[in-house]
Formats: C-alpha cells, structure tokens, sequence
C-alpha cells in the first residue's frame, strides 16, 4: 500500500517515518522546499528522540521519500493523510483551518483514482464535510472518501505512541474506506492496538474532548498544588494517594508551572469555540483556560516572592525552557512568561536547555544562552528549574553552589530532593510543600522564620 502524508511537521514527519518503518511505500509532501532539501539530506526540522534514525533507514531502504511535487506524489497512492498545523486564529482562538483546505483543493486536482483522503490534523469536528465538498468540487469525477484518523502523540515520546498505541480511532462514513484504514491499521506493527470505529464527526471530537480532559487534570492537581502549600498538605503525597485509585489514574498529576505545548493550548481554545458556535457552554474548558494563563504568570512572582521582590541587578539562572522535556518545541512553554516577567522586574537571565535553545532565541531575545547548567548558574542569585529535563535532577548540588553568588533554588518540576538541597546549604523551594517546611524556606532569615 503506498501512502501520501502532506505536511512534513511534527505530525506528518513521525507518521510517515513509522509507517513506513512498518513496510509502507511512503512519500511525504511539503510545500517548504528548503524544509524538502534538509530532510533529503537527513537534517530533521524538529528533534524527537529516535526519529532520525527512523528516518535514515527507512530512506536508504527506499520506503520513504520527500517531495514538493504532490501531483506525483499521488500517483498510485491508496491513501493520503492531511498533517498541516491547524494553529489557533488570534481573534477568537479557533483553529485557522486555511492550510487543510488548501490542501484538500490540491488533492482534488492531482488524484488519479480511488483515494481516501485522510485528516491527521486535529480538526474541528465538521471539518471533514468541508474537505469533503473541496474534494468533490475540484475534481467531480473522483471516487473519495474522507476518514477522520485523530494522532494521539505525546512530544519526546512519539515513537512509542505511534507504533504501540492506546488505541487507534477511525471516523469512516464509508464501508470501502473503512476497509483501507483497516488493512492499513492490521500490519504487524500495530498488532493488540484496539481499532474504535466511529462516525467521522465523533473521531473529530474524540481527540479535542481527551486533550480538553487531560489539561483539565492538569489545571486541577496545580491548583491541589496551592491548596497544599496554604493548608499544610504535600502535593507529592496527594498526588500519588489519588492516582491510586483506577478511576483516576497516576498519568498527568505532576504539579508544574502550566501545560503548554502544541496540543493543549490550542485544542482547548478550539472546543471551546466550537461548543459556543454550537451554542453549548463548556465552563469547566473556559476555567481551564483562563486558569492555566494566570498559572503562568503566578509562578514567575513565585520566583520573585523570593527574592523579596527587588530584582533590578539580580541574575537568575533559568533551568530548562521547551514547554517539556524531550523536545524542542518552545509553543505556549511556561518558561516564555516566566522568563518576560523576570527581564520586566529588570533582572538578567542567563538560561540552558538540552535541546530547545535555537527556537528559544527567536522568543526571548534578552537573555544570555548558556552551554550547561553551571554555565548558566556563574554569578546567579537564584536558580529556576523550569522543564523537567532528566539531567536536572542529577546536578551536582556543590559544584553548583559554588557557581552562584547566592544558594537559592525555585523548583516548578521538584526534581530535586529538598533535604539534599538544604544539606548542600541551599534555600529550596518546591512547588506544593507546607509553609515553613524545608522545601519552602526563603534565602532572607526573616521570612524564613515566620
């Protein structure tokens, strides 16, 4: 089966390289031919762990290939998946779907047989009608059928999700195209992944109602998170006493400074939306939203809190800036607002991150790019661990210490152990601890001894 993936992106770049890595002719489209020329030549527009590899391979074993050329591309192809950004529109938040229909427009005019245009792009729901109706007014004489095929891939661990995933949705209203994604879906590859079969419409809500419920449980353990350090509870512990419970689940309640990323900001501006136009009230999304910006922002005064509020002059040394670990993408990362709210106090930031440097310097200008950790610590008056990058909680705490003119640490991820931190003579403070607990000391003695 030989496969068309437009849009060679985070989405349509892992989809393409792990289908064919399962065996399938694949050809991946894209309309950057600068984007084209890199990847013929092995350079990856973004990093996530094990790609690269995956796609060398599968090119010198000549099932995967790139091209601007979608006319050609199509030739002979059984499906064509859809994988442009969907980005949020500035005015309202919806998703700016130009770049899909534009795309549905150029299938129409270059398919040559049966084709089932597949969308990949998280969509709103409807979105399939309409690339229906392009599909069928570009080329009238063309058999298509248009499939709803949500991903459901977390960045930095995107291989596994693709090749052993929860479960695989196909939103088919045809019975021949229902067949295609089936066989395509039943190679050895994805042998035990359950295939839910739904309405087209449901698949495309399927993917913005588990994104909008994950961020949800995100905004609510942060907030368990304040709860914690007002009333005297460890965020640790309550965390793990309820993700016990099966109805709950232990995944995706780690307090931290916010979600961000590619997913979640704009899928829950997007349902919210729709649910509007629809004439429906999503409160509890509108909440999560509002929540999650004001997060943001609460947690770079966090930082400023502790160093009394007076940072004109100060350094601080920022741990960490992509959105996650693993990546490199910096969309909607907390460390954006962090960062700005530090350089508008007046402080000077020097920063590290494993991987997200080069997109970072784009967003934030003002400050000081380090090659490591301790790098970035020279002179700090403070340290914030802003992403949960591994290699951060491995620190040598001495060494580090003696990098910086005052012993501070503000850790949004809690990767470091409060009594190894106090024991290498720092002020640590974490994000859930009770009040006057280790983990929640100020450098200034005063308010260390209320």
């Amino acid at each position: 089966m030989k496969i068309v993936v437009i849009g060679s992106g985070y989405v349509g770049l892992v989809a393409g390289a792990c289908f064919s890595d399962f065996g399938f002719d694949v050809v991946c489209v894209d309309n950057n031919q600068t984007k084209i020329d890199n990847l013929k030549k092995g350079v990856l527009p973004i990093y996530e762990p094990g790609l690269s590899e995956i796609v060398q391979h599968n090119v010198q074993a000549e099932r995967l290939s790139f091209t601007t050329n979608l006319g050609t591309a199509l030739k002979g192809a059984h499906a064509a998946f859809i994988a442009v950004g969907t980005p949020p529109r500035p005015h309202d938040g919806h998703a700016d779907m130009k770049y899909v229909y534009a795309v549905a427009e150029e299938i129409g005019r270059h398919a040559d047989g049966d084709l089932v245009v597949v969308d990949k792009s998280t969509v709103p729901v409807g979105t399939g009608d309409v690339v229906e109706r392009i599909l069928r007014a570009a080329n009238p004489k063309g058999r298509f059928a248009v499939v709803s095929n949500p991903e459901f891939l977390r960045e930095g661990v995107a291989i596994g999700d693709f090749k052993k995933p929860d479960r695989i949705v196909i939103g088919a209203e045809e019975g021949w195209a229902r067949d295609v994604m089936t066989e395509l879906y039943s190679c050895p590859g994805f042998e035990g992944a359950p295939i839910v079969h739904t309405s087209r419409r449901s698949a495309e809500l399927i993917k913005y109602a588990a994104n909008a419920f994950l961020a949800t449980k995100i905004m609510f353990i942060n907030e368990m998170c304040d709860l914690c350090e007002a009333a005297g509870g460890d965020i640790r512990d309550v965390a793990r006493g309820m993700g016990m419970d099966s109805r709950i689940g232990e995944k995706f309640l780690n307090a931290g400074p916010g979600y961000g990323g590619s997913c979640f900001p704009k899928d829950t501006l997007a349902i919210a939306k729709t649910a509007r136009d629809h004439r429906v009230g999503l409160d509890l999304v509108e909440a999560v939203i509002r929540g999650n910006d004001n997060r943001k922002r609460a947690m770079a005064w966090k930082l400023i809190d502790t160093l009394e509020g007076d940072l004109a002059g100060k350094t601080v040394a920022v741990l960490g800036l992509t959105f996650k670990a693993h990546t490199d993408d910096m969309r909607d990362s907390p460390a954006i607002a962090i960062v700005q709210a530090l350089l508008d106090k007046n402080a000077k930031v020097r920063a590290f991150d494993p991987e997200g440097m080069e997109n970072a310097k784009a967003l934030l200008p003002g400050i000081t790019y380090c090659g490591n950790a301790y790098e970035a610590a020279e002179g700090a008056d403070a340290i914030a661990i802003v992403t949960e990058w591994p290699e951060f909680a491995e620190l040598d705490l001495a060494h580090l210490k003696s990098k910086m003119s005052r012993p501070v640490i503000v850790d949004y991820r809690n990767m470091i152990k409060p009594g190894a931190a106090n024991a290498a003579g720092f002020v640590y403070t974490g994000l859930g601890y009770p009040k006057g607990s280790l983990a929640r000391q100020s450098y200034y003695p005063a308010v260390a001894a209320e």
